[in-house]
């Protein structure tokens, strides 16, 4: 095969094929007495299994398998992919666990509108979510809850809509995500005005998790199926 032949597969540049060879991404091609590359099925093979990776793991993660696999070092290689899945597992398990809270955010936003204004204090958020005090202080100082005070003594007061951001950054805390993108995301909640635009973000987050699943099935079978042809060859 020539390096156009590769490169017309996948609807790339030859100048990318030469690039992916450069960086051992894919193995080095056998050269003509005249210099010219010539490439064979295990070349594709591998050229295929890269661009599935990409897709499914990212550019970063891919690369490092491919190169891992071409060094000989095939566990550090499924390491990477295994980290991904991995990943993709918490991803999925956050999902879930913010899905199934909005129904109760929602419930306990309509039922804390009906309380008197003021009457969760800082201790008592504290002890509904079981966290400490100097917890919700320092998801103040990062813009995650902006309580009022009171006029009289100064002491924070919690509000419906400071109880649904809290409820929602207590349960991305426990996601593992951090607090600057949790900040981000209530933000945006705060803006669009409530949990329906939640919601939405959602069902995308939801698409995109199946995507990536679905990617990375691939990717794995397009791997196993050059390590194949690269030990036969």
């Amino acid at each position: 095969m020539r390096t156009a032949d590769l490169a017309r597969e996948h609807g790339i540049s030859t100048q990318a094929v030469r690039n992916y060879e450069r960086e051992g991404f894919i193995p080095p091609a056998v050269r003509t007495p005249s210099g010219y590359r010539v490439y064979t099925e295990v070349h594709a093979a591998a050229l295929r299994a890269y661009l599935a990776l990409v897709s499914a793991h990212g550019y970063k993660a891919g690369g490092r398998i491919m190169t891992a696999v071409h060094d000989d070092r095939l566990d550090d290689a499924l390491l990477v992919v295994d980290r991904g899945h991995g990943q993709l597992l918490r991803d999925r398990g956050t999902l879930d666990a913010v899905r199934e809270a909005v129904g109760h955010l929602t419930a306990e936003a309509d039922g804390a509108r009906e309380e008197p204004a003021g009457t969760r204090t800082i201790g008592e958020l504290a002890r509904r979510l079981r966290v400490t005090a100097a917890t919700l202080r320092k998801w103040e100082d990062v813009g995650i809850l902006t309580p009022a005070r009171d006029p009289a003594t100064g002491y924070r007061v919690y509000d419906a809509s400071d109880l649904r951001d809290a409820e929602l950054a207590h349960l991305l805390r426990r996601g593992g995500y951090l607090l600057d993108h949790i900040a981000t995301v209530v933000r945006q909640i705060r803006t669009a005005g409530g949990t329906g635009a939640l919601v939405g973000a959602l069902e995308d987050w939801q698409r995109k998790l199946t995507a990536q699943g679905l990617a990375m099935l691939d990717a794995a079978a397009q791997l196993s199926h050059y390590l194949r042809k690269e030990c036969r060859g």
